[in-house]
């Protein structure tokens, strides 16, 4: 059977398209999918992620642990609330799952984590924690509800509805968070909008999402979600990256800090140069760019990860994983339904804040 979040009745109401996801049922969209994209590029959306697992990490060494098992560095953590975007790694310098991680203070941490590799995640923190005899505990907060709103307008809309946050939130910088009547509420999104990702009781979330709805925010599905994600230029674990990639084959070198000498998991096999990376791809005909289309270029030949049609640029774009040496602006082939159409590398994003960059 398939899990449901707080919110899967709501859902129900508004007539959203429900599918399987990560094994959730979660809704695909709740009617135009392409509707949906362009009221978070244009106004305000808002996704269900109560799926997403959210993990408190409490405990003398809580810092130490995820010195260990992260490619990025939480000593650059310094305030209560404050937010980084990191790997976790394996011994390999594999991606075990991408996650943001909040720190409270030095012994008290929040992880969010990927629905589709939660109970992995769990399960290779605990044995870490088991290995080395760290005075940890993790405690997945199954009690909590997340909805995420993004677009220009989005923060405007969740003022309204939660007047007393407008205060605390106003001078709230990116990738920083704070907590107002329960309610916890971050500077952080996966659209390439601004926007929250708010967490809340499971209790109230219901209430929340349909006040939210009133004030003027579209209930948006899965389908847009990726649509923006693509456009951001944002990976999607078990596409772009997986326990197979190193974060240097993903894109993701920015993630890495090798500053300090600190011993984190994965890092030798970081020193040597890949010999793959992740770009982006645009059509220089018509045709549609998918996930798993082969791809030839003159340094050997790659695959696409991760491709749709974009509704802010009317066209397709899309992430792929080709040989080392493949430059932005290269004329590449892609293999769309049995001929080679000609494609042009470019550099991540597609799309901030609503305009084209490429």
């Amino acid at each position: 059977m398939l899990l449901r979040t707080p919110l899967y009745e709501t859902h129900q109401r508004l007539g959203a398209k429900l599918v399987d996801f990560g094994g959730w049922e979660m809704p695909l969209h709740y009617g135009s999918q392409v509707d949906e994209h362009h009221a978070v590029r244009r106004h305000a959306g808002m996704f269900d992620v109560s799926h997403m697992c959210t993990m408190e990490v409490v405990g003398s060494q809580a810092k130490d642990l995820l010195h260990l098992v992260l490619a990025n560095n939480v000593s650059k953590l310094k305030t209560h609330g404050r937010a980084l975007y990191s790997c976790m790694l394996n011994e390999h310098g594999g991606v075990v799952d991408d996650l943001i991680v909040y720190h409270f203070d030095d012994t008290t941490f929040r992880l969010v984590v990927n629905a589709g590799t939660a109970q992995k995640d769990i399960a290779w923190l605990n044995a870490i924690i088991a290995r080395e005899k760290f005075s940890v505990v993790l405690t997945p907060r199954n009690d909590v509800a997340m909805i995420a709103v993004q677009g220009p307008a989005a923060r405007q809309a969740v003022w309204k509805v939660l007047p007393d946050s407008h205060a605390a939130t106003v001078e709230l910088k990116p990738f920083n968070s704070t907590t107002v009547d329960g309610i916890f509420i971050a500077r952080t999104g996966y659209t390439g909008e601004d926007g929250f990702e708010i967490m809340l009781p499971a209790t109230r979330a219901a209430e929340f999402w349909m006040q939210l709805q009133n004030a003027g925010v579209k209930p948006c599905g899965l389908g847009a979600r990726d649509t923006l994600r693509l456009e951001a230029g944002m990976n999607l674990y078990g596409q772009d990256m997986d326990d197979e990639t190193t974060p240097l084959e993903s894109n993701l070198a920015w993630t890495i800090d090798m500053s300090t000498d600190r011993k984190f998991m994965g890092r030798a096999a970081l020193q040597t140069a890949p010999t793959r990376q992740l770009i982006g791809l645009v059509p220089l005909g018509a045709g549609i760019l998918r996930s798993h289309q082969a791809v030839q270029t003159t340094k050997g030949n790659g695959e696409i990860t991760s491709g749709s049609f974009s509704p802010t640029l009317n066209m397709s774009i899309a992430f792929t994983r080709v040989p080392a040496g493949v430059a932005i602006g290269d004329t590449v082939q892609a293999e769309v339904r049995g001929k080679w159409l000609d494609c042009r590398v470019t550099k991540f994003p597609f799309v901030r804040n609503g305009q084209s960059l490429i």
